[in-house]
């Protein structure tokens, strides 16, 4: 299917390549896991669990109340910043925007590593002001929020919290009018006990001066059973319910040991009680050569449903051999059961995480976010749409969607994708095992200095690259591979002369890729290379918070 679809896209007049700029005609991805072509939902009202695929990781949920949800998630040092989505019923997700989109609110982005930046953003709404509240961490400068009353707009420049030390800051709005912040931080006065000993701190927050008031107290030290050593108790939550107050927050790091756990109390600032039955979500405990596994999951948000039921989302990750995958953390949505004595949960031993549920008084629209599905950019809008990125900035120094109406146009500016800046790159999420990605390339090489095609890229140090560059001045197909001890170069192939544009196609197969190149308009592919390693960028072997993007990029100063 893919051939076609990139030969279709790019059936458009051709172009004239222009110096040291790579022009894209389209580009098309097309995602084709096997579990959803053996297991077709069994009805309108049932949906496919991640709800979110591909790296969305550290969900947060809120609602006005009013039978509007808002859904946001880590972005690490992408731009713009944490994807804000909005539903109705918690399973028909539509992305609205992003929170943060101007370079005032991601400062010291730069210099930083792909996995720094933006970690588990909050998003809340407090009545008494109808205020929506996004806050976060920036490890390049700290803990801070923004705010607005329309969350699908503009959102406020940064208010720094340099009171609020540590990671994972959410907020907590009272009934009362008061509010809170919850946090992660270090263990009393700086001094762990072992590696990962954590605390939870709470501070009572002012919404009319935005300062906090009073001290910082601690309500968790260690996690849930201090006698065990637990480690990282991170993305904390409070909630009021039924009279009570529940602090929610992950434990075990965010690999295979990750849960949640819950603690309940009488007043926001503890003490909290930790329930017997912890953890309330994991899949630790569970066979590994299970099939469909899904692991890592944790550091989950609640809220309220439109039928007055609860429902949680996590994030989660789905391996296909050992820990091997390239997606990153996903979000997951499951309902919230109660026991009788009041305290939820949404696993217990030896429960797995369902890849398919159904949900009452939901009808899945047209436009879902998961399963299989196609999505082809043939760039005639003037700005880019929600799907793709860039990295540490906006990087509208080095691309363009009106110098070539109709197409993306690349800068082969004097950056490397190996660098800690800014990118002459736009990307977006991989959301399946399986998939095809695919553009249309116009670009004749200065020097042997310039290279532009497609771009696998987990971090600075685990890529691919497709695409065309020069060797001794003569045109090339080119694969490298960019690892922590350089570039390699998998393989060449060099190309006519008069060779202006040439069509480019990334295949994965889940534990293995392929390389393809057309040379008339997609009808027929070459393979430049095939069967290498798609594991090489997953976060069990790369580490690191993001999955695996990809996209198109240009340079002039060739790794």
């Amino acid at each position: 299917m893919m051939a076609a679809a990139v030969s279709c896209a790019t059936a458009s007049a051709d172009i004239e390549p222009q110096k040291s700029h790579a022009i894209f005609s389209s580009f098309t991805y097309e995602g084709n896991d096997d579990y959803y072509a053996a297991n077709p939902l069994a009805s309108d009202s049932s949906f496919y669990n991640p709800v979110l695929p591909g790296w969305y990781s550290d969900p947060s949920v809120c609602t006005n109340g009013e039978g509007d949800y808002y859904l946001v998630t880590s972005t690490f040092t992408y731009f713009p910043g944490v994807p804000i989505f909005h539903s109705r019923d918690l399973v028909n997700w539509e992305q609205k925007g992003h929170v943060l989109t101007r370079p005032s609110q991601l400062q010291n982005m730069e210099k930083q590593h792909v996995s720094g930046g933006i970690f588990a953003p909050d998003i809340a709404y407090n009545p008494a002001n109808k205020t929506y509240y996004m806050i976060t961490t920036n490890v390049g400068s700290g803990n801070f929020f923004v705010k607005t009353q329309d969350p699908t707009g503009e959102w406020s420049d940064p208010v720094m919290l340099p009171e609020v030390q540590g990671i994972d800051p959410a907020f907590f709005f009272d009934e009362d009018g008061k509010a809170y912040i919850v946090n992660n931080d270090d263990a009393p006065n700086g001094a762990p006990e072992y590696p990962g000993h954590r605390t939870v701190r709470v501070v009572e927050f002012d919404t009319a001066t935005d300062r906090c008031i009073g001290e910082r107290k601690i309500v968790v030290n260690k996690g849930v059973r201090p006698e065990e050593k637990p480690i990282w108790c991170e993305g904390p939550h409070i909630y009021k319910i039924n009279g009570k107050y529940y602090l929610m927050t992950a434990e075990g790091g965010t690999s295979t040991w990750h849960s949640e756990v819950i603690y309940r109390g009488d007043s926001p600032m503890g003490p909290f009680t930790p329930w017997e039955g912890n953890p309330i979500l994991t899949q630790r405990t569970l066979d590994k050569s299970r099939t469909n596994p899904v692991t890592c999951a944790g550091h989950a948000d609640i809220v309220q449903g439109p039928d007055g039921d609860w429902w949680g989302v996590f994030l989660a990750c789905r391996p296909i051999e050992n820990d091997m995958e390239n997606l990153g953390r996903e979000t997951f949505l499951m309902p919230v059961k109660w026991t009788e004595d009041g305290w939820p949960y949404m696993t217990r031993q030896n429960e797995e995480v369902p890849l398919q549920l159904s949900k009452n008084g939901y009808r899945r629209s047209e436009n879902a976010t998961f399963g299989n599905f196609a999505h082809t950019d043939n760039f005639t809008d003037s700005v880019l749409s929600y799907k793709w990125h860039t990295l540490r900035g906006p990087a509208t120094e080095y691309y363009s969607l009106t110098t070539n109406p109709g197409h993306l146009t690349i800068k082969c500016a004097d950056v490397k994708s190996t660098d800690k800046a800014v990118l002459p790159y736009v990307g977006r999420r991989i959301q399946h095992h399986k998939y095809t990605a695919g553009t249309k390339l116009t670009f004749v090489p200065e020097n042997d200095s310039e290279c532009a095609g497609m771009l696998l890229f987990k971090d600075e140090v685990h890529q691919y690259f497709l695409g065309k560059d020069s060797k001794d001045s003569r045109q090339r197909m080119v694969l490298r591979r960019i690892t922590e001890n350089g570039t390699e170069e998998i393989a060449g192939k060099e190309l006519d002369p008069a060779n202006k544009s040439v069509n480019l196609m990334i295949e994965s197969q889940g534990l293995n890729l392929n390389f393809k190149y057309s040379l008339d308009n997609g009808n027929t592919w070459e393979i430049l290379a095939s069967g290498l390693d798609a594991g090489f960028m997953s976060t069990a072997r790369a580490g690191g918070f993001t999955g695996t993007t990809v996209g198109l990029y240009a340079s002039g100063a060739s790794n």
